[in-house]
């Protein structure tokens, strides 16, 4: 069973082929994302998870970026993934229900989490532009699939409207990101796996 206080951290590592990265991430953190992946728009996304978060994150590597961008969103969701469920353990004590509704200018998003070590994603709405920078809208999907997969999460997001993609994409980030702190956020008042099960 995890200690109250005990460090929630973890670095993984993941070299294919195609992508070599290596994520480190504290639950416990302050907001502090370090992110260099190449794909600028995806670095802005992932700082995004860190402050909004309060995870400390920090990735390096690279990737195939004369390919396109896509083996290097997926790798480092799928590292993301992984660094989540190790910081998490055998999640005793944490909140595990999680929901956040976030407005950017013209777009809304909304985001309900459960990290109770069963990977599950739900994800309604379309972007109206393909790209973003060099960032192709369809890799918001393979991103979240990813890291859901990987950290035991059951992840349902709607984008409920909007016009501009760059807003819809960052509000969905944002979401994401606040919803995964309160669900990992120790419960003072809770003891134990939160489930009637006894493990998760």
């Amino acid at each position: 069973m995890t200690a109250k206080g005990a460090s929630r951290r973890a670095e993984v590592h993941r070299k294919t082929s195609e992508t070599d990265f290596t994520l480190s991430v504290d639950l416990d953190g302050s907001g502090r994302g370090e992110v260099k992946t190449g794909v600028g728009f995806f670095d802005h996304m992932l700082a995004q998870i860190a402050r909004h978060g309060l995870l400390d994150l920090t990735v390096r590597g690279k990737g195939d970026l004369h390919v396109d961008s896509h083996h290097t969103v997926e790798d480092v969701g799928i590292l993301l993934g992984q660094g989540l469920g190790k910081a998490l353990g055998d999640r005793a004590g944490i909140v595990r229900y999680a929901d956040a509704r976030v407005p950017m200018m013209d777009a809304l998003v909304s985001v309900a989490l459960d990290a109770g070590g069963r990977g599950n994603l739900v994800l309604r709405g379309r972007f109206p532009e393909p790209q973003v920078g060099e960032f192709d809208t369809g890799l918001v999907r393979e991103f979240f699939w990813s890291v859901v997969s990987h950290a035991g999460l059951d992840l349902h997001m709607e984008i409920l409207y909007g016009e501009n993609s760059h807003h819809m994409v960052e509000a969905a980030f944002k979401g994401f990101a606040r919803a995964l702190r309160r669900a990992v956020e120790r419960d003072p008042r809770g003891t134990g796996v939160p489930s009637t099960k006894g493990v998760l």
